[in-house]
């Protein structure tokens, strides 16, 4: 373990801690929503500090990140525990859990491995990097003395201190926007959706972001939610990306899985106000980047593989129009 970052001793024992806005009261031997910042003594330890369940090189669209180095590979690693608890939890294995064989992996081992596998860099996923915080920093310090580049795909759950000391190290992120009601929030994440806002907007300042949005069957898929989010979005930027992604069951959730109208509703109606959108999870999934100047097609994706890219630099070739994002 590790001792963590972010946080104050209280009486009796107890601990804040403050890296979330959680600010997780925690007993002696206990540990906060997350499983995985441990009160030791009255001093706060980081459980999964280097310690992994989860390291692959995937296509960077996987994460996803479509205006990012498009067609290249990311060293992805990931740990346990999660300071949501949503019931429909993609990766409920690892997130949701205290331990799901983990192996002891450090900050420069990691780094090792990026470099000879041909990576572009790191990405922090699977399950939340932010409560990760102490590794990922240190991790994206030296990924960055190498040249490497930093991802995080995250919830955006984190209070702003901690965001602050780490994005100056981060080069791209993908934030889960789970829904614009603060109920769903609430109810269904066990969270609170102001400080994932928070976390948006500061980051777009600082770095490349992404949005994904799961359509959850019956839960965030209405079209009144949906309207509301749409301008969400278009209020930071017509050139903010927006993945809607397709729901299946798992974990603690029944509901059907999104069904795949729904998911070309939401991309047809976000295209009216946002240049850059896409539909993801669906069978035979095919998403093009086009310029929204010239409606030219420049990159064109079969799922997570990049078949065609026509971009001229960060410009599109035939009417010059500069797309955002980070390009070879």
């Amino acid at each position: 373990m590790k001792t963590a970052v972010y946080w104050k001793k209280l009486t009796a024992g107890k601990v804040s801690c403050l890296l979330c806005p959680h600010a997780c009261v925690i007993a002696d031997g206990k540990t906060g929503l997350c499983r995985v910042r441990y009160n030791l003594n009255g001093t706060l330890y980081s459980s999964i500090y280097a310690e992994t369940t989860s390291i692959n090189l995937d296509p960077i669209e996987k994460k996803p990140l479509y205006h990012f180095y498009p067609g290249s590979r990311i060293l992805s690693v990931g740990t346990n525990g999660c300071n949501f608890a949503c019931s429909f939890c993609q990766n409920w294995e690892i997130s949701q859990t205290e331990q799901s064989g983990r192996q002891k992996m450090s900050s420069a081992e990691t780094v090792e491995l990026a470099v000879a596998g041909g990576s572009i860099g790191i990405a922090y996923t699977y399950n939340e990097p932010f409560i990760w915080f102490e590794f990922v920093l240190e991790t994206a310090k030296l990924a960055r003395k190498k040249k490497l580049r930093n991802v995080l795909v995250t919830n955006g759950y984190v209070n702003a201190e901690p965001l602050g000391e780490l994005l100056p190290y981060i080069d791209a992120m993908n934030i889960d926007l789970k829904s614009i009601n603060a109920d769903f929030y609430k109810k269904t994440c066990k969270g609170s959706l102001e400080p994932v806002k928070k976390t948006i907007e500061s980051s777009l300042k600082q770095c490349h972001v992404e949005l994904t949005n799961l359509l959850v069957t019956g839960k965030n898929d209405s079209e009144t939610d949906l309207v509301k989010l749409i301008d969400y979005v278009s209020g930071l930027g017509k050139d903010v990306p927006l993945h809607f992604s397709r729901y299946f069951p798992i974990y603690k959730s029944t509901e059907p899985a999104t069904p795949a109208a729904a998911l070309r509703f939401a991309e047809f109606t976000a295209k009216k106000k946002l240049n850059y959108v896409y539909a993801g999870n669906l069978d035979a999934e095919k998403n093009s980047t086009c310029c929204p100047k010239c409606k030219t097609e420049l990159i064109r994706r079969n799922g997570f593989s990049v078949e065609i890219n026509l971009l001229k630099g960060s410009n599109c070739f035939k009417c010059g129009h500069k797309i955002p994002g980070c390009f070879k």
